[in-house]
């Protein structure tokens, strides 16, 4: 299984709501269909168990919804950071 890759952790950073001031995720989504820019990048993250697909519906315009498993949430991270123990109960507690 691979990294991820720097362009990688830039969008799955964006899907949690990061940078901010208080250091904590705070959403876990990303909304991107075929031929944006961005939608290869999280098909592999799928492939790779950085994230999950989910189809789309009227709330996305009709573009599948990413969101990143705990594995791919905590390998976004830098230092001093956490994960919203809402959407990560688990991790938030061992974080």
């Amino acid at each position: 299984m691979a990294d991820m890759t720097p362009r990688q952790i830039e969008l799955a950073r964006h899907a949690l709501g990061l940078p901010n001031r208080r250091k904590q995720s705070y959403r876990n989504h990303f909304v991107t269909g075929p031929g944006a820019p961005d939608y290869d990048a999280w098909e592999a993250m799928v492939t790779d168990g950085f994230a999950k697909k989910f189809r789309g519906g009227a709330l996305s315009g009709g573009d599948p919804v990413f969101i990143l498993t705990p594995k791919g949430a905590m390998a976004a991270l830098e230092r001093g950071e956490r994960l919203d123990p809402e959407d990560f109960p688990k991790e938030a507690a061992h974080g």
